[in-house]
């Protein structure tokens, strides 16, 4: 469903992201982990075809995001960091406008948007500008607007950034049902996200993969669980370095 091949990216001579490559099947939730500074997001914006890659490719659903870009992202949906919108819309023209976008008819995007709604739980703020909404609800707008078209892969940068505990359990709740019919890719810098979210773990440092598992293997890796086994990780590859 998503594959990365080979992905090198540098910005004034330094190196952000370093050969990375990986796959994604059908039914598996990746957490991808890494401090900040680390890649995690340049290789989510290479994934998504924001920005391209000075080396490499990456396949959705066996489309190029270089060759065949268009075809690529209309399998994917993509939560950035920071979830950009547009603050002079409500949440309801945000979608309306996505169901354009997607070239979705107007009897299919009513379902789609009503299906969203529900998904990311934003009723209650549809007829409101998204300039006067709190971040976790600007978070939870960009959500729906990513799950508009129902895409194959998921890509969310940070998707539970800025919610309270309620909405975190709620966004993980959602991403555990959507999970078995889609692949996900999920950058958190928050690690007790992972084995609750997450079937498969890989860590990224200084722009290179420094391990890939299941949160349970990489957690054994240490008496002290996954946060000190990432802790480790990262400490043994700048001393590597």
């Amino acid at each position: 469903m998503l594959e990365l091949k080979q992905l090198s990216k540098s910005f004034s001579g330094q190196t952000a992201v370093n050969a990375v490559s990986f796959s994604l099947e059908k039914g598996e939730v990746l957490g991808f982990l890494g401090q900040n500074g680390a890649g995690k997001s340049t290789t989510m914006r290479i994934v998504a075809g924001v920005i391209e890659p000075d080396r490499g490719d990456v396949l959705i659903a066996g489309h190029s995001i270089i060759s065949d870009r268009r075809e690529a992202q209309r399998h994917l949906g993509f939560l950035p960091e920071g979830a950009p919108l547009y603050p002079d819309m409500t949440p309801r023209d945000f979608l309306n406008f996505l169901c354009a976008a997607h070239r979705i008819g107007r009897k299919d995007c009513k379902t789609a948007i009503e299906r969203v709604i529900a998904d990311a739980r934003i009723s209650d703020v549809m007829s409101k500008r998204i300039s006067a909404l709190s971040k976790g609800y600007r978070r939870r707008v960009g959500l729906a607007g990513a799950l508009l078209h129902n895409p194959d892969v998921l890509v969310l940068d940070e998707p539970t950034d800025g919610l309270d505990p309620i909405q975190k359990q709620a966004v993980r709740a959602l991403i555990s049902r959507m999970a078995k019919d889609k692949a996900i890719l999920i950058s958190t810098h928050t690690l007790e996200e992972v084995p609750a979210m997450c079937t498969r773990a890989v860590v990224i440092d200084r722009g290179q993969i420094i391990a890939d598992g299941t949160p349970t293997e990489l957690a054994a890796r240490s008496k002290d669980g996954l946060e000190q086994t990432f802790i480790d990780l990262v400490a043994r590859q700048e001393t590597n370095a």
